[in-house]
This record gives C-alpha cells, structure tokens and sequence, in this order.
C-alpha cells in the first residue's frame, strides 16, 4: 500500500511539474515576449525596400568590393534535407583546433585575401574578426576596428564618401549590453543593406 502512494505521489509531482515548466513557464515567457520584445521574439527580422525579410541575427556572405565583409560563416546545406526534399540549412562553430596545421591554413589564405583587397593597410594587422569564425558560425556582427579597416575600400567602390560610410557605421554598431557588458559590435548585414538603399 506505501508502494502504490509513492508511486501516486510520484505522479503527481510528475505532472504538476510537466504543467507548471513544461505548459505555463513556457506560455509566460512566450506571452511576455510577445507583449514586450516582438521585434526580438520573432527573429529581429526587418522588411527591405526590395520585398525581402533580413534577420538581424543571422550573418550574411558577402565577398564582393561594394560590401562590407563579415566573420567567416560556416553554413552547411548538405547534412539535413525536409520531407518535401528542401535544404535545411544550418551552421555552427567549425571545430578546427586553433592549434591545427587546417586552422592555420585557412586564417593565412583568409589573411592574404584581406590584404589584397585592402592595399592601404599594407604592413597593418588585420582584425581577427575578420579572418576567423564565430562559435555560432552565422554571427552577424564584426568589432568597430574591423569596420573601420573596410572604410576606404568601400569608399572607392561605392558613391558613397568615407564619411558617409562611417555615418552608416555608427549608426549599425551596439554598445555593451547594459553599458558596461562586452564590447562595441557592427551589424554587416545592416550596413550593407543600408548601403544599398535597402534600409
């Protein structure tokens, strides 16, 4: 008879704890997203002048002159397909040891593309931003420093002036969260879209 009352006790924190975390947790946090972060709850997505949608959150590659460039992305489009046949594609860290003879291959071919395009900076270091990827593979966001590296280059490539661009700059990076937590960090995806008149 203990048994069966453990047991039913068992059960029923069981399913009060289902309820409570799993149901009502979730449909708070959810409603109060909604209600308070809309913007951010659904994807910190932004409509363009174009007709598209752009997340905010999610990296975009760009490799052209006219554009300025981000971290290196590490999408994959071949591991997960949906039922109807569709790409899922994902990304993430590409778990290459710092350490590895791969690793440095890869940051030196990088290195030696950013130099090319950027011959006024010749002797300069170049952002680490800039040749490495992040740990969530699409981040979207580059340090001012990486920025500002890009200026003349996208100066002469676009009709816009070096001024001008930093303006776009300025108006693309965050502060630290609350003031004080992290660093400054650009936006590219805003920038670009907004150096395409698309914003």
């Amino acid at each position: 008879m203990k048994c069966i009352e453990n047991w039913a006790k068992g059960l029923a924190l069981f399913a009060g704890a289902t309820l409570v975390c799993g149901a009502l947790y979730t449909a708070v946090v959810t409603l109060v997203a909604q209600v308070a972060f809309p913007y951010q709850a659904n994807g910190s997505f932004v409509e363009g002048s174009d007709g598209n949608r752009y997340s905010m959150l999610v990296g975009q590659s760009y490799s052209d002159e006219g554009h300025m460039w981000g971290r290196v992305q590490n999408y994959n489009a071949e591991t997960f397909v949906g039922e109807d046949g569709s790409i899922r594609l994902w990304a993430g860290p590409s778990n290459i040891s710092p350490a590895s003879e791969d690793f440095e291959s890869s940051v030196a071919e990088r290195v030696a593309e950013i130099r090319a395009a950027h011959p006024e900076h010749a002797g300069e270091p170049v952002p680490s931003d800039l040749v490495t990827c992040s740990g969530s593979g699409f981040d979207p966001h580059i340090s001012p420093a990486a920025a500002e590296y890009q200026v003349e280059r996208l100066a002469k490539n676009t009709s816009k002036s070096e001024e001008e661009i930093r303006t776009i700059i300025r108006e693309c990076t965050d502060g630290p969260q609350f003031g004080i937590l992290g660093d400054a960090t650009v936006n590219v995806l805003k920038v670009n879209l907004m150096l395409d008149g698309i914003l």
